[in-house]
């Protein structure tokens, strides 16, 4: 059986979560070599730093210096062997528990018995304390206000305890601003006495600027057995109303540790997802890492923040904040034995709808909406989401907020009633740094991509027309059938003017549309392969599929797919807009979050119509997932938001991985396994891999249990009882 905690063991990551919306993923941490948590931790889309550190001092109070001698990440726990001056060795592991907690457990093992204290300890901005909320109940207690990047605050009690009780405790206040995870410069080395700290809390002063030292003790007796000490901070909105449910505590056995109850949980994460086993350890390995990514940015009733855009199960205070990560999620969630994971994300963002049906682009709580907009497929994650769990009360509760989003998307960005959708600024595809905007505006980088740009957007276009098909699918099981009439309709003027005023058939490509002349742009970027995934596309544009995306010369780059050709006059591999180096260029890096689309793509339009592209598409997702391999190096997976198309260098720089804005288990799943959910039944159709052997097992899908062996070029299929065999190429078709 696969151990995914272990496949996933490495030495150079620091992730850690409790899938409750509170992450510790310091972007470019500086401190991982100091004890504790001393980098940037964040709570829903709200970051802290520091949280505190730990310190060894020796029988007379004076500090025992410490190295790391080695470190061990798993999704559960991030383990660190200390070195201790005194001869002594130490094991700290760091975890994050439900209701966000941040725990660090000490082991510590020595030659002798003897006698040492540790310290947690932390450094506040004193500012942003509120000195009447300081208080010792069994932890140190304080309120901070935190701000988000539009500076909307919150404010977020801290505790810092001692497991089991501390030896002694104290907080002060100090001028200075150094928070630095360094004994010597704090207060506590001269309050410290013979039996620890003096048991008080002094915030006074002539103002709040400074530092707030606060520190809990325990005194550690090291026998033969060694001595043991657990440190932990807990982080919660000062609001009661915005906390959720409290975490269910997990009974455990007086020699259990937090480590092994984090490892738990996560054993358990892993086990909601069908079972994926495969020759190519590549597809295996990542197949697990993508679940583990899920489920680091995965909330119950909280959601999360604007570093990891996050997945949400169902209602809560916080929600998931991006728009087009949520579609990803609900196509990956969908393979979940428990629909209700997916269909969250989708009510999620539908129960936060603007009075006039648009959507906020970033959903962080119930008092807190962002304002960006992004355009995503809805209406094709809700369909993928009904194949697999056909549910008539989820499509009547859902259908009418859709609608209300269609309405507002023709009415305001299909205005001139073309049938295609306008963007009118940057942030209605998060995309800036392209020639796709400069064809509207050749100034559009001069003055700000935020500003009001207006084009015709290939994408955009698409998704409109994902969701007009959608809405007239589900129209009569959504209690509102006459409905059906209406979104045809819209759906027919959408694809007639795709297919007739984007399409280029000298050219041999869709494009977007400029708004004021009609004319069609030119400019070859990945999203204009976007038709593709949908039945816009016809066997009569495959050839034009075929000769841009698979040339060398414009899209099949060593890791594709960039975002724009390489024959663009702005394209750039090394992320770089007139000579300078960007966050998030769209000119020519390759980002995974189209890599999905343009996978999606080519595989529906090898099975669909052009049989002879089937290794193509198989071709496509191996490099897919093989670029976001570190170096090819087998044990260190990662998903950055973008890689250089010509070497694969990732957008380390950045210091955001795990990035969602993608889907890849799905791909896995329905391109490597062949599993392709239908109405009224299941396709079995796995692309030409080359695959010596891959399983997939326990698959709940249309109330069927599913598994798929593939052996070579044959496949075997269990659903429930019956079992199909057949060669690849040959599809297995499955009542259900």
């Amino acid at each position: 059986m696969i151990e995914p905690l272990e496949l996933l063991a490495r030495q150079d990551k620091w992730f850690l979560s409790a899938g409750d919306g509170v992450v510790f993923a310091p972007p470019l941490p500086a401190w991982l070599d100091a004890p504790g948590f001393w980098d940037e931790a964040t709570l829903h889309q709200y970051a802290m730093s520091p949280l505190f550190t730990v310190t060894a001092l020796d029988a007379e109070g004076r500090e025992i210096p410490m190295r790391v001698a080695s470190r061990r990440w798993t999704p559960a726990e991030l383990s660190v062997e200390w070195r201790m001056a005194n001869g002594m060795t130490a094991v700290e592991v760091r975890t994050l528990q439900p209701g966000g907690v941040f725990a660090s457990e000490w082991r510590i093992r020595g030659l002798r018995e003897s006698t040492i204290h540790l310290v947690a300890w932390t450094a506040q901005d004193g500012a942003s304390v509120d000195p009447a909320s300081a208080s010792y109940t069994g932890a140190l207690a304080f309120t901070r206000t935190l701000r988000d990047r539009r500076d909307v605050p919150l404010a977020v009690t801290a505790e810092l305890a001692c497991v089991g009780g501390a030896t002694s405790w104290g907080a002060w206040m100090s001028e200075g601003d150094a928070r630095l995870p360094y004994w010597a410069l704090t207060p506590f080395v001269e309050k410290w006495r013979a039996d620890g700290l003096p048991r008080e809390i002094r915030l006074e002063g002539l103002d709040a600027r400074g530092l707030l030292f606060a520190g809990v003790h325990r005194r550690v007796a090291v026998d033969g057995d060694g001595g043991a000490a657990t440190f932990a901070m807990r982080l919660a909105p000062a609001d009661p109303a915005l906390r959720g449910a409290e975490p269910r505590e997990e009974p455990r056995s007086p020699a259990a540790t937090l480590g092994a109850a984090s490892r738990r949980r996560w054993r358990e994460l892993f086990d909601r997802p069908p079972a994926f086993r495969c020759s190519d350890p590549y597809l295996e390995h990542y197949y697990w890492y993508r679940w583990y990514g899920l489920w680091l940015n995965a909330v119950g009733p909280g959601a999360g923040n604007h570093r990891h855009p996050t997945v949400c199960e169902g209602v809560g205070p916080f929600h998931v904040p991006i728009a087009y990560s949520a579609q990803c999620h609900a196509r990956e969630l969908r393979w979940l034995r428990d629909p209700e994971h997916a269909r969250g994300v989708l009510r999620t963002f539908f129960a936060h709808q603007k009075p006039d049906g648009s959507l906020h682009g970033r959903i962080y709580a119930n008092h807190l909406q962002g304002t960006d907009f992004y355009h995503a497929d809805w209406g094709g994650a809700l369909l993928a989401l009904d194949a697999a769990w056909p549910d008539d009360a989820f499509v009547r509760e859902m259908f009418r907020p859709l609608e209300r989003y269609a309405e507002w998307l023709v009415r305001t960005r299909d205005a001139d009633g073309t049938g295609m959708i306008d963007v009118i600024d940057q942030y209605e595809t998060g995309q800036e740094y392209t020639s796709r905007y400069l064809a509207v505006d050749p100034h559009a980088d001069r003055y700000g991509w935020e500003n009001r740009i207006r084009l015709k957007g290939i994408d955009v276009t698409v998704y409109a027309y994902a969701l007009f098909r959608a809405l007239e699918r589900l129209a009569p099981r959504s209690g509102a059938p006459d409905a059906a009439g209406r979104w045809s309709a819209a759906a027919e003027r959408t694809a007639a003017a795709v297919r007739e005023r984007m399409w280029d058939p000298d050219a041999g490509m869709f494009f977007d549309v400029h708004p004021g002349t009609g004319e069609r742009t030119g400019v070859k970027a990945a999203v204009c392969f976007y038709p593709y995934f949908t039945d816009l596309a016809t066997a009569e544009h495959v050839p034009g599929l075929e000769s841009h995306l698979l040339s060398p010369r414009e899209f099949w780059t060593d890791f594709p797919v960039p975002s724009a050709a390489l024959d663009d006059p702005m394209f750039d591999a090394e992320g770089e807009w007139r000579g300078k180096r960007h966050a998030c260029p769209w000119n020519g890096r390759t980002w995974p979050m189209t890599n999905s689309h343009v996978v999606e793509a080519l595989a529906r339009a090898a099975r669909t119509h052009a049989p002879h592209l089937r290794p193509a598409a198989a071709q496509l997702l191996h490099r897919f997932v093989r670029m976001m391999f570190r170096d090819g190096d087998l044990t260190r997976p990662n998903c950055y938001e973008h890689y250089n198309p010509l070497s694969g260098h990732a957008s380390a720089y950045r210091g955001i991985d795990d990035y969602q804005h993608s889907w890849v288990a799905d791909l896995i799943i329905g391109c490597v396994m062949g599993v392709l959910p239908r109405d009224r039944g299941i396709t079995v159709d796995p692309l030409p891999f080359g695959l010596e052997r891959a399983e997939l097992t326990g698959l709940l899908v249309r109330g069927r249990r599913v598994d798929v062996f593939l052996d070579g070029d044959r496949m075997t299929v269990r659903a429930d009882d019956e079992v199909h065999e057949s060669a690849i190429g040959e599809p297995i078709e499955i009542d259900a």
